[in-house]
């Protein structure tokens, strides 16, 4: 038996609740893992919530990602005792993810724990930090270098804002964060970045061209917010898009690209090929400073779940949590 955050629906509405779980309901996959520490991100809190259509099936443990020992195994690439990390896939949507003591998974979407972190640092970076680092290697592919000039980051007090700040900054970067918490100035500046402007100036509809400004842009937040970068980046600058907080929705026209050169860079972090997964993880292994880990994550229990998810849907939690299965 587990202990396991299970989403449902039948005739009688959608639940969320906390539950004991017989080992015998695991869905199937060739590597059982004992999780130690998973998180929770903007996607599972609005599946918990049923603020948007994640779940593809039920019952459904959710959590993107997780971190833990295998168990059993019979794929050749893990044996019992390996220290292991999934971000993605589609678990905690198609598949039973972390938010669970336990997990059945396919071995092709798991990698090694790498070295340098434990399982709980893994998760405290989780896919949020995971997805900022594929957004700063397409920068960087694309040709992005510190003295190009200014890089804006949307979304700057969530978790992959946060890290794409930290990252940024460590790498020599001058990075602007775009919040629409101006209180948290102290807190993004303690990051990295170098200046604070209000979401507002972007959030609203804009002109085809604007002002020349961004070098390079990593935006979770979609809708107008991604138009107006694309319309204010300089000469072949590089937009990373990885969310769509504001809305899915590009009201843009082709004039970055066809006048100025500007490069879109879609990020998909949940179907990564596993080689890709391991390249981002062995770069934030060199360039996250480990002290930013502290600022930007929160740690609680399984029990505080659902209510912490409420809370990040209402824009009151900063930065990353980290959901601890050991206790």
């Amino acid at each position: 038996m587990f202990k396991a955050i299970l989403i449902d629906k039948d005739d009688a509405g959608y639940s969320v609740k906390l539950s004991t779980i017989d080992d015998a309901q695991l869905p199937s996959g060739d590597v059982t893992v004992n999780v130690a520490y998973s998180t929770l991100n903007y996607k599972d809190a609005l599946a918990i919530t049923n603020k948007g259509p994640i779940v593809r099936k039920f019952p459904m443990v959710p959590g993107v990602d997780l971190a833990g020992t295998v168990e059993q195994s019979s794929d050749p690439d893990f044996k019992p005792g390996d220290q292991v990390l999934l971000n993605g896939w589609g678990v905690g949507e198609g598949h039973w993810g972390g938010l669970a003591q336990r997990a059945r998974l396919e071995g092709k979407w798991l990698i090694p724990l790498p070295e340098a972190f434990t399982a709980s640092q893994a998760m405290a970076i989780g896919t949020a930090g995971y997805t900022a680092m594929l957004a700063v290697m397409a920068l960087e592919k694309n040709g992005v270098t510190p003295d190009k000039g200014e890089i804006l980051v949307t979304g700057a007090n969530g978790g992959v804002g946060s890290f794409s700040i930290a990252i940024l900054a460590r790498l020599g970067y001058r990075v602007v964060a775009s919040t629409g918490r101006p209180e948290q100035a102290d807190y993004l500046r303690q990051l990295g970045a170098t200046e604070i402007i209000d979401r507002a100036t972007l959030s609203e509809p804009g002109r085809p061209l604007a002002k020349e400004r961004w070098a390079g842009a990593i935006d979770s937040v979609g809708s107008h917010t991604l138009a107006n970068i694309c319309a204010s980046t300089r000469y072949r600058g590089v937009v990373a898009a990885c969310g769509l907080a504001q809305g899915m929705e590009f009201p843009a026209t082709v004039a970055p690209f066809i006048l100025r050169g500007v490069t879109l860079a879609g990020i998909d972090s949940v179907m990564r090929p596993r080689q890709d997964r391991i390249d981002a993880w062995a770069r934030l292994a060199t360039d996250l400073d480990r002290d930013a880990l502290a600022l930007i994550t929160q740690e609680i229990g399984l029990e505080d779940v659902v209510q912490t998810a409420e809370r990040l849907m209402k824009g009151e939690v900063r930065g990353r949590v980290v959901v601890n299965l050991q206790c």
